[in-house]
């Protein structure tokens, strides 16, 4: 058995120390998981840096008493969407303080791609479009955290969601062109 699963699975009935070794041991990868996250949003944040990123998504996990996944391409999967939620959160603390004041306008940049560098604003509708996306299609939302979020490969999303490569790139695809209809 994979030794993250079986901390994972450990800490999910409650041990702590299981809990804390878990993230030691993931901590290198959840840090990748972290630069990917900020190179996406733009490298704007700076309030948030790897380190901020990944500790303060290891409070969320500890303050919400439980972990997700019961193997490693879950876990990665799950924390991808914790980072999200994080980076949503500082842009919209960001934002609230901006308003009223001397902001530099940006204009939304709407093409959704790999290589798009959001704005804090325009973090917040993509996380807007992605909780619309998600009652329609679920499995997209979750291929759009994966990728663009989490920075896994199309085989690692495949491996987590138990889908075919050729899979995730059709979902890849079909997220991309709603997403972009959405944020238009």
């Amino acid at each position: 058995m994979d030794p993250l699963a079986d901390l994972l699975q450990r800490a999910q009935q409650g041990d702590a120390a299981a809990r804390e070794r878990l993230f030691a041991v993931a901590y290198d990868e959840l840090r990748g998981q972290a630069r990917a996250q900020l190179r996406n949003s733009g490298g704007r944040n700076t309030l948030l840096d790897t380190t901020v990123l990944v500790h303060e998504s290891f409070l969320r996990f500890v303050q919400a008493g439980q972990l997700q996944g019961s193997d490693r391409g879950h876990f990665f999967s799950y924390a991808g969407r914790v980072m999200r939620s994080v980076i949503v959160d500082f842009a919209r603390k960001r934002q609230a303080e901006r308003r009223g004041g001397d902001a530099e306008h940006v204009p939304l940049d709407t093409q959704f791609a790999e290589d798009v560098r959001a704005t804090d604003e325009e973090l917040i509708r993509i996380n807007d479009a992605l909780e619309a996306l998600q009652t329609v299609d679920d499995r997209l939302v979750k291929v759009v955290e994966m990728r663009f979020f989490a920075g896994m490969t199309e085989a690692e999303v495949a491996e987590a969601l138990g889908v075919a490569d050729r899979t995730v790139r059709r979902d890849w695809e079909k997220a991309k062109l709603l997403l972009t209809a959405t944020l238009r």
